[in-house]
């Protein structure tokens, strides 16, 4: 049994590839033995030859693995592709005990050879520091034949698993017959720490729109007026959020498929016949302002913006009955609730409204910051020339708390980059949202209209 992973270099290619061919996890530990059988043993291997047996399990497709480095660097200078994604960093793992060192690393060869072997240089390492035998493929982004570059989509993945099964099976090793489709770390997370994620959000909703229906058309009608696209006259029924690039099938949306087409149109029926509500939001409540609004300072700018936004998510007021839904270009954010609400907390602290205002303070924290690191930077060196314990010790305590202050200005630093960033996303956002309440209320003004015009002529009748 092998499982695969592949994922994206874009940082160092030379760390990824020391990582590979790390001789402590890649070392032959039976070398010692052959050496041991006496020279005329040896003398069989040329000098290459000995540091081949040494780093036995090191090797390279396309390439060289004493100058893969340089070669794939050449490859992407001669494709003028020397920037974005440096290279893919592919694994394979097997059971503890299932195939010996060597059966490992011809597996990892052959099946970098049919997955990458026409087009990319790859290195191919087997790690031996484990109980379980894995190796790593370290493949060059850019193509030493077509200098195009190697993109990684979800059917390169199926396939290096698909051919890493058919390997284990020429080789005889057990295969996973029917995997079960695990969680991304980011959701299983997510639900660890209650924090809601796209997935619970469209649960949320469908939940909603099966409760509000008393047949599936009006299901699918309830879904539309939330804000989702809904994709019928398929195999499996999807549903895609606002914002969101791809659909979702209902019926992968819990594991057990309790949101398959044919369970939603049972609970549909189950649902109690004279229970009449309506999907869209009920009218909001009203709260009245205690004092004189003319002496009330107003608040603009920045401050302005995420309290205007901490109402839209329902945050504010934090003891509000009945708080109202929150609308679905804004509902992902609740999974940030934490960092806005300490993004909001900094912008009324330092009372930043303008642009400037955030550039003026940013650059003064920047600077405090600048100044701690280079005094401790100093207090370092007094550590490394004490001789004295006691004033070794209190030098580093001076460190300690220099560090903690470093610390807090660069989560402060961070949060002034991420007002600048999210203050753009959440204007576009309130934008379409009043774009949206205004056609409502024009559409509402529009049905009043008729409907008065309709019993002016029953009345003259």
């Amino acid at each position: 049994m092998a499982t695969t992973s592949i994922w994206a270099v874009k940082y160092s290619l030379k760390e990824v590839l020391d990582y590979a061919a790390n001789p402590m996890k890649t070392e032959n530990k039976d070398f010692d033995d052959y050496q041991s059988q006496g020279l005329e043993n040896v003398i069989e291997y040329t000098t290459d030859d000995l540091k081949t047996e040494k780093q036995f399990y090191v090797s390279g497709v396309n390439c060289d693995p004493s100058n893969v480095y340089e070669q794939m660097v050449q490859t992407k200078k001669s494709a003028h592709k020397e920037d974005g994604v440096l290279a893919f960093h592919g694994y394979q793992s097997f059971a503890p005990g299932e195939v010996t060192a060597e059966m490992a690393h011809a597996i990892g060869i052959e099946l970098a050879q049919k997955m990458w072997g026409e087009e990319f240089e790859v290195l191919v390492t087997t790690h031996l520091d484990k109980a379980h035998f894995h190796n790593h493929f370290v493949v060059n982004s850019v193509s030493w034949v077509t200098k195009k570059r190697f993109f990684n989509k979800h059917k390169d993945y199926d396939r290096m698993r698909r051919l890493s099964d058919e390997l284990c099976r020429k080789y005889r090793l057990s295969v996973i017959e029917n995997p079960k489709k695990g969680r991304h770390y980011s959701e299983w997370l997510a639900e660890k720490q209650k924090i809601p994620t796209r997935r619970s959000l469209m649960i949320d909703d469908v939940d909603r729109a099966i409760s509000h229906s008393m047949t599936f058309t009006q299901f699918i009608r309830n879904l539309k007026s939330m804000g989702y696209e809904v994709k019928m006259n398929v195999k499996y029924m999807a549903i895609r959020p606002h914002g969101s690039e791809k659909f979702f099938r209902l019926h992968n949306l819990t594991k057990d498929e309790s949101y398959s087409e044919e369970n939603i149109k049972l609970r549909i029926l189950n649902n109690d016949i004279g229970f009449q509500d309506t999907i869209l939001n009920k009218k909001p409540k009203t709260y009245h302002y205690q004092g004189d609004m003319k002496k009330a300072k107003k608040i603009t700018g920045f401050r302005a913006l995420y309290v205007r936004y901490m109402f839209e998510m329902s945050i504010l007021p934090k003891n509000a009955p009945n708080r109202k839904r929150v609308h679905f270009l804004l509902r992902e954010d609740l999974r940030y609730m934490d960092k806005i609400t300490q993004e909001t907390t900094l912008l009324c602290k330092k009372r930043i409204e303008t642009i400037d205002d955030l550039d003026r303070e940013e650059s003064s924290v920047k600077d405090k910051l600048d100044l701690l690191i280079k005094e401790r930077r100093c207090v370092y060196n007094k550590i490394r020339r004490c001789r004295n314990p006691d004033t070794k010790e209190k030098l580093q305590r001076d460190v300690s708390t220099l560090s903690e202050e470093i610390k807090e200005l660069r989560k402060e630093v961070k949060l002034y980059e991420d007002i600048r960033i999210r203050s753009l996303s959440m204007k576009d956002k309130l934008s379409k949202i009043n774009e949206e309440r205004k056609e409502r209320e024009q559409d509402e003004r529009r049905r009043r209209n008729s409907r008065s015009g309709r019993e002016n002529v029953i009345a003259g009748d």
